[in-house]
């Protein structure tokens, strides 16, 4: 099991930026793919972005793509989000998620260990 805990989220203005962190435990980080998804008010969590545990492809979801960054420190046990020319569709509370697997994918079943969540609030 690996334990997640998101920071960095806060309140920002339309085509402004926020970097979330997670810092994650456990022996089995490194070898698994990490993600972030979203959840708004009123709507299901959806998928935002996965990176694999070292080579192969990211995966973003086509409302951020070109605008977040998905990254991570193995040596750190970290996990980072760049968001940049943020939103007001972009609110939402965001969750860092571990993966079963080593290679990153969107299908949420794939993730089996969440952090508590951080609010992004993005005013126009």
């Amino acid at each position: 099991q690996v334990q997640l805990v998101e920071s960095g989220g806060g309140l920002v203005q339309a085509g402004g930026s926020l970097r979330l962190s997670c810092a994650a435990s456990g022996r089995t980080f490194s070898s698994l793919a990490m993600g972030w998804f979203r959840q708004a008010p009123g709507k299901e969590r959806e998928f935002v972005a996965a990176i694999p545990w070292s080579v192969g492809r990211s995966y973003y979801a086509d409302s951020v793509k070109g605008r977040f960054t998905i990254s991570r420190d193995n040596a750190k046990n970290m996990v980072y989000l760049q968001m940049n020319t943020l939103k007001p569709e972009d609110t939402a509370v965001y969750y860092c998620a571990a993966s079963r697997r080593p290679i990153a994918t969107v299908d949420v079943r794939d993730f089996g260990s969440w952090g508590q969540g951080t609010q992004v609030t993005v005013s126009s």
